[in-house]
């Protein structure tokens, strides 16, 4: 299996993503720079967390506009699947890919703590190996990640079961509407998530509950349980 993470300056969760991925795949990822136009062949896209360009304007604007992301653009519209965590999910949005924008926490305070998830769906291509209802851990690290969309969106996400993820059992950080952590888009081959599932991939981190988004993403058959 072949993945790329998309780099971009300021981000700071790369590392730990190229970790993960190498650790799943056994073959670490091709890295793909700000200003690059193309994406190599390959079977998964990530876009990691941090705060690229320093969150400047709006989280992930900036970003949104660098010439990778058009690269990124292209590769979704031929079906590469693409997942964006915490930043990724930020600049997913300001790029329209996916719907909705990310806000400031509604303690306006950076969060950074685990939470429980509720998979709403098992029916997505990142969520295969998991069932539906199922309660997992994924830790949280992010200043805006209200999630908000008006209530069109909304009905249009929930009557397309493009909910992937919502906070449960009182754990939303950040006041995101309807408790929403992470959406696909119409298509069903990106994602985005504010939760960092890379750092609950192996035992040593305390749980696999994360391992499983990236193996289904893949088609792998889960190894170890969550």
């Amino acid at each position: 299996m072949k993945t790329a993470v998309v780099l971009l300056p300021g981000l700071n969760r790369d590392r730990d993503m190229i970790a993960a991925l190498t650790d799943i795949t056994g073959k670490a990822p091709q890295t793909v720079w700000q200003t690059e136009t193309t994406i190599p062949d390959v079977d998964l896209i990530v876009i990691p967390g941090g705060f690229s360009f320093g969150d400047y304007l709006r989280c992930g604007a900036i970003a949104a506009r660098a010439p990778a992301m058009r690269a990124v653009a292209e590769a979704a519209a031929r079906g590469v699947p693409v997942l964006g965590v915490c930043n990724g999910f930020q600049i997913l949005c300001e790029a329209g890919l996916l719907p909705g924008a990310l806000m400031r926490n509604n303690t306006l305070r950076f969060v950074c703590r685990e939470v429980k998830l509720e998979v709403v769906t098992a029916a997505t291509r990142f969520t295969g190996n998991y069932t539906d209802g199922q309660i997992i851990r994924c830790p949280v690290a992010h200043h805006d990640g209200n999630y908000f969309a008006d209530d069109e969106t909304l009905a249009r996400l929930d009557g397309e079961n493009r909910v992937v993820f919502r906070y449960a059992e009182g754990t939303n950080p950040n006041g995101a509407i309807r408790d929403i952590a992470g959406i696909v888009n119409a298509d069903g081959n990106i994602l985005g998530m504010m939760p960092h599932p890379e750092n609950l991939i192996e035992p040593e981190h305390g749980g696999t509950d994360g391992r499983a988004i990236f193996e289904s993403a893949l088609g792998i058959t889960s190894r170890l349980a969550a």
